[in-house]
């Protein structure tokens, strides 16, 4: 019973997966492109940690951890791109 909790979890997972890249690909803006994306990295979190206890083992909590940094610093930086067109440093005169 357990185990098919897990494949239907992993199942609405991937679905929703595909739903964000859809919203990637399609988006009517950059700013939903960009949140879509930001989804997209916190669905795969719940894949790996479904994935982890299916396997009852702790040997992905560091990449659960990895992916969530590194998540949130592209959603940070992809905004403050997106709000001048400038990450890290002065806007250039051109």
């Amino acid at each position: 019973m357990f185990d098919n909790i897990m494949l239907l979890a992993m199942f609405l997972l991937s679905i929703s997966v595909l739903i964000a890249l859809y919203r990637v690909i399609k988006g009517p803006s950059i700013h939903d492109r960009i949140l879509a994306l930001d989804s997209i990295g916190y669905i795969v979190i719940g894949i790996v940690a479904v994935h982890s206890i299916m396997l009852d083992s702790h040997a992905y909590l560091e990449t659960i951890l990895l992916i969530g940094i590194l998540a949130f610093l592209s959603t940070i930086a992809l905004s403050k791109y997106m709000k001048g067109r400038v990450v890290y440093g002065r806007k250039r005169d051109d």
